[in-house]
């Protein structure tokens, strides 16, 4: 941190804005926050969740809350498997021994531990941030809604290819590492039976278009009639990338169905499909990024690898650089 920036530390509250409130943000304003720097977060969705999301559909069997992002998040670092032991406690988290011996769900949905890290911070949902300045050595954000500021520092959580335009009007090396760090699209499709799909086993990898496929029952917490979350390949993806979302939909159905023994399909109660444009990072060695000049960083997957685990610690990260130097005992 700066001379000027550890200097107001004593007088008045340091303000940084944070662009995205996805994990790695959250996990970013999370440890700055205990360390006495307010931040505020501007996203552009409606709720939290980011990649970690959950769709609520209304059939005429009920309601099923399905995960269309990540489907379950590993806990291997040790911060990190610290967090989630805290998650779990609080019963937003559970194991799926099932997946993996290290692997975890939200309860009773993916964006739970989201939902509950944003309740204490300063976040502003429906804000589509679409320019960044900097002025008199302070920071302004200009959304829809409005002109926001002025901050003493501005962080970036977005994707790659999002943090590309915002950096690159302050720090072209920056920007030059986030336009390397391409992400993978990726089709999801929600499908809704009225009964049973005959498959015998709950998760299918690997095969065909088929990135992943989930029987949505099979997860700890999860209620409601048989659902299926289907994810397409990054290749099968990017090749369908601009096509008709029912058209993408019914080619998922079908690579499922595939799959069953010899009973029919069971009706259908809901088949649709979301597209992330931005989905898998190969990941980078940066870990985070920071200009303690111009009070600018960046953090996110794409500067770790593509695992909800890496963006936590991805921000996690950017936070002790902010914090580097401080007076006080503050970066600890």
């Amino acid at each position: 941190m700066d001379a000027q920036m550890t200097a107001r530390m004593g007088e008045e509250a340091v303000r940084i804005a944070i662009i995205g409130a996805g994990i790695a943000g959250l996990a970013c304003s999370d440890r700055l926050g205990a360390q006495g720097i307010d931040t505020v977060l501007f996203d552009k969705g409606r709720g939290a969740g980011g990649r970690m999301s959950t769709r609520r559909i209304a059939t005429s069997a009920g309601p099923v809350l399905l995960d269309h992002g990540a489907q379950y998040f590993t806990a291997r670092d040790p911060l990190f498997v610290d967090q989630v032991s805290a998650w779990s406690r609080k019963g937003l988290a559970a194991p799926w021994l099932v997946v993996g011996s290290d692997a975890w769900v939200g309860t009773p949905t993916m964006n739970a531990p989201i939902r509950n890290m944003a309740s204490h911070h300063d976040v502003r949902f429906s804000e589509h941030v679409q320019g960044l300045v900097r002025d008199d050595g302070a920071w302004w954000l200009h959304s829809d809604t409005g002109t926001h500021g002025p901050f003493d520092g501005a962080i970036i959580a977005l994707p790659a290819e999002q943090a590309a335009p915002f950096l690159g009007l302050h720090d072209l090396g920056m920007a030059s590492q986030a336009m390397t760090a391409r992400s993978q699209p990726c089709w999801t499709a929600m499908i809704v039976f009225d009964s049973r799909l005959d498959i015998d086993v709950d998760h299918i990898r690997e095969t065909g278009p088929i990135s992943w496929a989930c029987r949505n029952g099979a997860k700890p917490g999860r209620e409601g009639p048989e659902a299926w979350v289907v994810q397409g390949s990054g290749t099968w993806s990017a090749a369908h990338l601009d096509v008709g979302s029912l058209h993408v939909a019914h080619a998922l159905l079908d690579a499922l169905v595939s799959h069953r023994g010899t009973a029919a399909v069971p009706a259908l109660l809901n088949l649709t499909a979301h597209r992330w444009r931005f989905a898998m990072t190969r990941g980078t060695d940066q870990g985070a990024l920071w200009n303690p000049t111009l009070r600018l960083g960046a953090c996110g997957d794409w500067l770790l690898g593509p695992r909800v685990e890496l963006a936590w610690l991805s921000g996690r990260k950017l936070a002790d650089r902010v914090l580097e130097g401080c007076a006080g005992g503050m970066a600890t």
